[in-house]
């Protein structure tokens, strides 16, 4: 078969770019490969990428530890954030909790940049570890068995939900997201939300807000995936606008600007009550479960995501969240249980009463075998 030569100009720097070098007329001609370039700078982009993301974890989970132990000094001289005091605006050390987790997030967003988001958001749960080490050197905060299985469970149940969760549609301009906030199915999340929030705050908080934690924790998941959705509009409005295409003067961007700076107030506010009030080890996880899930349920939502999801990213997905729901269960039904490794030969003695430790101060003894019917009879 013959080819001509114009044809094999045509093809020849096709060949040498995948190939490296080509032959034409008997000749070799060298090209330089630009794979191998190609390859280190990928490689270069996803090592920064996973420094990004392990900096992000880092600082955000020390920002709760931070701004925990900013709640406790400030609880022995003015009034409590979980009795509705906004004294921490007034210490330095919250404000340091709350700048490191300012650059937590910083580091995350940029973490996208460089690397895949498969990569980064499962790491996000390593801030949940991070967090629950740090309180118990800093805080003198335990965590028990059930605790730490509840937790690791939490964590690979919200990392298997975002390995299963489809990709996000494509938005380029505001103009097309705007059609996107107007949908029915995205204004209907956006009331339920907040509908269920204030029913939140305003009846089962006062009254149920100080013994139960998932209260003020769903208040700050609810309302934080409408800040993050409010954040990406945002995002796009100024990249439009560093791009050439002012957006300063459309309405959307001013909405967006608006609505972020109220889901923020509100979720810091619920956030700073849940730390002052419970726990941080078991405020960390289960805020970060219930954040990642309200988040991906709006994206998924708002970028109609669920459209292109296939059976087994289904499957995978409610495999996730029953994980989840079941480590959220080990980690609040038995925090008040010491228990941990180095007692639990004594709970596996069948032959001696176990004695259980509350965590507060209590005891209590547990048979594992009931007495028989002769013995109640004598």
């Amino acid at each position: 078969m013959l080819v001509s030569l114009n044809t094999m100009a045509n093809i020849t720097p096709t060949i040498a770019a995948v190939t490296g070098n080509t032959t034409m007329n008997g000749t070799d001609i060298i090209v330089p490969s630009r794979m191998p370039r190609e390859a280190d700078s990928n490689s270069v982009n996803f090592y920064i990428g996973l420094t990004l993301a392990i900096l992000s974890t880092i600082f955000i989970g020390a920002s709760f530890v931070i701004k925990k132990k900013a709640l406790i000094k400030l609880s022995q001289y003015g009034t409590r954030a979980g009795e509705g005091g906004y004294g921490y605006l007034k210490e330095w050390l919250w404000w340091a909790g709350f700048f490191s987790l300012g650059f937590g997030e910083t580091f995350n967003f940029a973490a996208y940049a460089f690397a895949p988001a498969t990569l980064v958001t499962p790491l996000g749960a390593l801030s949940v570890l991070v967090s629950a080490v740090m309180s118990s050197y800093f805080l003198r905060e335990r965590l028990n068995l059930h605790g730490k299985i509840g937790c690791m469970l939490s964590i690979l149940g919200s990392t298997v939900m975002v390995i299963h969760a489809p990709a996000e549609a494509e938005v380029t301009n505001l103009n097309t997201l705007s059609q996107m906030l107007i949908e029915p199915a995205f204004i209907t999340y956006g009331v339920i939300v907040v509908i269920i929030s204030l029913v939140l705050i305003f009846y089962y908080g006062p009254k149920y807000g100080k013994t139960n934690i998932l209260i003020y924790i769903a208040i700050c998941s609810m309302i934080g995936s409408l800040s993050v959705m409010a954040c990406k509009g945002l995002g796009l409005s100024l990249k439009q606008t560093f791009g050439g295409d002012n957006q300063l003067t459309n309405l959307l961007t001013w909405f967006l600007l608006a609505s972020l700076v109220a889901c923020v107030t509100v979720q810091m506010n619920y956030l700073n009550r849940a730390l002052d009030i419970f726990n941080t080890s078991i405020v960390t996880p289960i805020y970060y479960v219930f954040f990642t899930t309200f988040v991906i349920s709006a994206s998924a939502i708002l970028y109609k995501e669920w459209e292109l999801m296939t059976p087994k990213d289904i499957i995978g997905t409610l495999s996730g969240f029953l994980t989840i729901v079941f480590g959220i269960f080990l980690l609040h039904a038995f925090k008040d249980v010491n228990f941990s490794l180095s007692n639990l030969p004594t709970f596996m003695r069948r032959d001696e009463p176990k004695e259980i430790h509350l965590s507060n101060g209590s005891t209590t003894s547990l048979l594992q075998d009931p007495p028989s019917e002769e013995e109640v009879v004598r």
